[in-house]
C-alpha cells in the first residue's frame, strides 16, 4: 500500500479545490460536479492528490489532521500572498506562536510555518499534522500501511516518504479523544497490484485499526480508523 491522497470534505468542491491548487501550484486532474481532484508531485513518481469530494455540511468538530505550509524565510510574503488568494487570518487560541493560522475559503485552519531545517526538500506542503492518542503506536501503524519512515522533526513521532522528499506525516498529541464525528480532512492509501483488499483488512485489524461499515451503499473502496479513531481509505489496486 501506499499513501495517495489527502482528502478535504469541500461545501463548494470547485472553489475549494481551486484554492488550494492555487496555492501549491499543483496540477489538476478532476474538475466535475461534485469532485475537484488536483496533485502534487513528490519525488520521481511519488506524488499525492488533493481530492475535494462534495458534502452537504461540514463537521463543526476541531480537525485532527490539518496542513501545515512552507513559509520559512518568506513567510510573510506566503502570508501576503494566501491572503490575497482567499485565505483569512483565524485565532483558534493559538497566542503568540512563531507560525501564522490562517482559513481557508471555508473556515479550515491551515497554518504558515516558519523557517525549521526538517523542513528541508517538503516542498509547498511542510507537514500534515494527524491527532494521535499514542504517537509511537500510532508511527508504527501509519509506517506500515503507507511505507513511510522514520524522519527527524519536532514531533513526538514524524514519518516521512522513503526518498525522504515531500512533507511530514507528524504524530501529535492529541487534546481530546477523537469523537464519532467523521474527519473532515483525511488520508487514503491504495492498494499495490496484487495486494488482496481483504488480507489487508486483516493485517489491518491486527494492528488496531477498524474498519467502518459502508453507509452509503457499496463502494469501491473501504473505509477503517487507525488505532486513534482517525479515518482512512483503502482504495483498490490500479487496474493497469
Amino acid at each position: 500500500m501506499y499513501l495517495e491522497n489527502i482528502v478535504i470534505d469541500a461545501l463548494d468542491a470547485q472553489q475549494l479545490g481551486r484554492f488550494w491548487e492555487a496555492v501549491l501550484g499543483t496540477e489538476r486532474l478532476t474538475d466535475e460536479p461534485g469532485v475537484y481532484e488536483t496533485r502534487l508531485a513528490i519525488d520521481g513518481e511519488a506524488y499525492l492528490d488533493l481530492c475535494f469530494p462534495e458534502v452537504p455540511a461540514a463537521p463543526a468538530d476541531p480537525l485532527r489532521l490539518h496542513l501545515d505550509l512552507l513559509g520559512g524565510a518568506g513567510q510573510a510574503e506566503v502570508v501576503d500572498r494566501l491572503l490575497g488568494l482567499g485565505a483569512r487570518h483565524l485565532d483558534i487560541g493559538q497566542g503568540d506562536v512563531p507560525w501564522v493560522v490562517l482559513a481557508d475559503p471555508e473556515g479550515n485552519p491551515f497554518c504558515v510555518m516558519e523557517e525549521r531545517a526538517a523542513y528541508a526538500g517538503t516542498g509547498p506542503i511542510a507537514a500534515l499534522p494527524l491527532d494521535s492518542a499514542d504517537p509511537d503506536r500510532d508511527a508504527a501503524f501509519w509506517s506500515w500501511l503507507t511505507g513511510w519512515v522514520d524522519a527527524p522533526g519536532v514531533a513526538p513521532r514524524t514519518l516521512r516518504h522513503p526518498s525522504l522528499r515531500g512533507p511530514l506525516l507528524e504524530l501529535c498529541p492529541e487534546p481530546a479523544p477523537k469523537t464519532a464525528a467523521k474527519n473532515r480532512i483525511h488520508l487514503d492509501v491504495r492498494l499495490e497490484r496484487g495486494e488482496d483488499a481483504d488480507e489487508a483488512e486483516a493485517r489491518i485489524a491486527e494492528r488496531g485499526g477498524s474498519r467502518v461499515p459502508p453507509q452509503w451503499g457499496e463502494l469501491p473502496w473501504r473505509t477503517y480508523t487507525d488505532p486513534s479513531g482517525n479515518e482512512f481509505c483503502v482504495l483498490p489496486a490500479p487496474q493497469q
